[in-house]
């Protein structure tokens, strides 16, 4: 029956099932077969619900999605294209660094494609960048903001692994921060090379800008400022940002009105932070299962048989998650993986912090990645195109990324510079 079972909720996943129902089905199997009661899987959701940080899931969710319905892409569009547009590929800056922004409140890539996507991909045409680089850089900055605070998945990692999210925060910033700098360079070199035109700079067009987004640009210094200063935790952070950006989005800029867009707001966040609180919770018991059945103990041994060094640990650590990061989503595959790779990680000297960094970067890889990443899937939807012709045009994106995982692989201080 076991062996009918296992092939049959593999089969169901790849047809469409969603994730949550084939993981409770793993979960009930295995108890099962180890003749436990099938409770024990709910306790789990106890514990969940007694982490100090769970709170701040919802609230950054809903602070995202009420960004995204608001003018704030906009603003930022117009900011960042005053800021930098007047130079060669000064467009393609300006799409990479306002998705950048945007993903990191959003939490999801896929929101930044729909929301950023329809606005960018004419205007970087129409500026005169080639399309099948427009298709690139959009498909690839989807996910290039997961490493900057306050990203959902750098707050669900911290979590899973029971790490300082403070300190994941100040960990991701550097590394984003590189990553952005890397993929501008080629933006800028692409821009040059096929002699796109641009503007003229304007101190006049800045100052206007600047006067637009001026409270877009606050909010996450006030964020970054509160919770590393030591005046608030993240928790109260995200509250505060929920509050921020209503006031921002209602009251400021009126581009939503609360009386007749609140319920579709709520309703996005609902099943939105729904999705991911099922996942979590079941994904937990499997992995405590797991643990039960000494799993990650079974690797361990067969790891520490075959593998003998930090390097060789690492390099086969990259493989096994750029192929999870082609085959789920981040946030199912930081609750069902986080748990079985960070103990092998510590036998092997990795530290927990600079594991989360190599683990976000390696699926932001992933979600541009072939069979089913996220991104090229949303990007066929959005644009109307072929997924194979996407990750085509994301090659060269994805190759600079691949450089900028090596580096950050192997150069640990790149994610712990903020340690004396």
């Amino acid at each position: 029956m076991t062996w009918l079972a296992i092939p049959g909720l593999v089969l169901l996943a790849l047809l469409g099932l969603p994730l949550f129902v084939v993981l409770a089905g793993g979960s009930l199997l295995a108890a099962y077969n180890g003749g436990l009661d099938p409770a024990v899987l709910i306790v789990e959701l106890y514990r969940l619900a007694n982490q100090p940080y769970l709170a701040a899931i919802p609230l950054f969710t809903l602070a995202g999605v009420v960004l995204s319905a608001g003018g704030a892409p906009r603003r930022m569009v117009q900011l960042f294209n005053a800021m930098v547009g007047w130079m060669p590929g000064g467009m393609a800056a300006v799409a990479l660094a306002s998705c950048a922004f945007f993903t990191a409140f959003s939490g999801a890539s896929g929101v930044t494609i729909l929301a950023l996507g329809g606005l960018m991909f004419p205007m970087l045409v129409h500026a005169g960048y080639q399309e099948r680089f427009t298709l690139g850089l959009l498909t690839t900055s989807g996910s290039i903001g997961l490493l900057f605070a306050p990203s959902l998945a750098i707050l669900l990692y911290g979590i899973v692994a029971g790490v300082s999210i403070d300190q994941m925060f100040l960990a991701g910033l550097l590394p984003g921060i590189l990553l952005l700098v890397i993929l501008a360079l080629y933006s800028f070199y692409s821009g040059y090379r096929t002699s796109v035109p641009h503007h003229h700079f304007s101190w006049q067009k800045l100052t206007q800008a600047l006067r637009q987004s001026i409270w877009d640009l606050l909010l996450p210094v006030g964020v970054i400022v509160g919770i590393f200063g030591g005046f608030i935790t993240v928790t109260e952070a995200a509250a505060g940002t929920a509050v921020y950006v209503f006031i921002l989005e209602g009251l400021i800029h009126h581009d939503l009105r609360l009386s007749k867009h609140l319920f579709e707001l709520l309703r996005d966040t609902v099943v939105l932070v729904g999705a991911i609180l099922i996942i979590l919770g079941i994904a937990m018991g499997l992995t405590n299962l797991l643990i039960d059945a000494q799993v990650p103990m079974l690797l361990l041994d067969w790891m520490q048989e075959n593998i003998h060094s930090q390097l060789h640990f690492l390099i086969l650590l990259n493989i096994f998650l750029l192929i999870v990061g082609c085959m789920m989503d981040i946030f199912s595959a930081t609750v069902v993986i986080v748990p079985l790779i960070l103990p092998i990680a510590k036998q092997y000297g990795v530290d927990p912090i600079h594991l989360g960094v190599l683990f976000l970067a390696n699926l932001e890889i992933g979600y541009s990645t072939p069979p089913v990443g996220i991104n090229l899937f949303i990007a066929s939807q959005r644009f109307s195109r072929p997924v194979l012709s996407l990750f085509r045009a994301a090659l060269p994106f994805l190759a600079l990324m691949l450089v900028w995982l090596i580096m950050v692989t192997y150069i640990p201080e790149i994610s712990l510079w903020w340690r004396d």
